[in-house]
């Protein structure tokens, strides 16, 4: 099976007062480490709702404005139209993502329970998302998850949602040195 890693990245950062992706964690982005921890678990990575460097960029569908179902439906089209089966996601604002995701959500649709933009789903839902998106007018992951039966996964570890400046300052003091990839 062939998984495209796509990191959702569209949203505005309000709570965060500027833009979290570009936030310094070791000197880096935070969207470098997401890449980072993602990168070895995929065949491919994208990131979806905005450019950032060399990464491929997937724009939302059907269009932009839909949450993080917009994001996840471009990188669910992207993969179907290059040959990836599946496509596992993450926010970019979850920088300590551990190893083997694609394992222990596997068989996909399925999600990381408590971090619900973190999970594994096959390229063929492409189009029943954007009929979903399109005919429902709900851009709840919630909603998406009850109707494609997404399983809720305990993976046995904790991560990370930084969405405010206190956030970040209480993961750089949890994770201190290591937290550069």
């Amino acid at each position: 099976m062939k998984v495209l890693g796509a990191i959702l990245a569209g949203g505005a950062s309000r709570r965060f007062g500027s833009d979290k992706a570009e936030a310094l964690i070791a000197g880096e982005p935070m969207l470098f480490h997401v890449a980072h921890r993602l990168s070895p678990q995929t065949d491919g990575l994208v990131i979806c709702g905005r450019s950032w460097g060399s990464l491929r960029t997937v724009a939302d569908r059907p269009r932009p404005g839909m949450g993080p179902l917009g994001g996840l439906a471009g990188a669910l089209r992207h993969a179907g139209d290059h040959g990836f089966d599946l496509v596992l996601t993450a926010a970019c604002d979850m920088p300590d993502i551990p190893p083997g995701l694609v394992e222990r959500l596997g068989p996909a649709p399925s999600v990381v329970k408590g971090q619900q933009l973190v999970g594994l789903w096959p390229a063929s839902l492409a189009a029943e998302l954007e009929a979903h998106l399109d005919e429902t007018g709900d851009y709840s992951v919630r909603a998406w998850m009850g109707r494609t039966g997404a399983r809720q996964v305990e993976i046995g570890e904790v991560m990370s949602n930084i969405n405010t400046s206190a956030d970040l300052d209480a993961f750089t003091r949890r994770a201190g040195p290591r937290s550069s990839p």
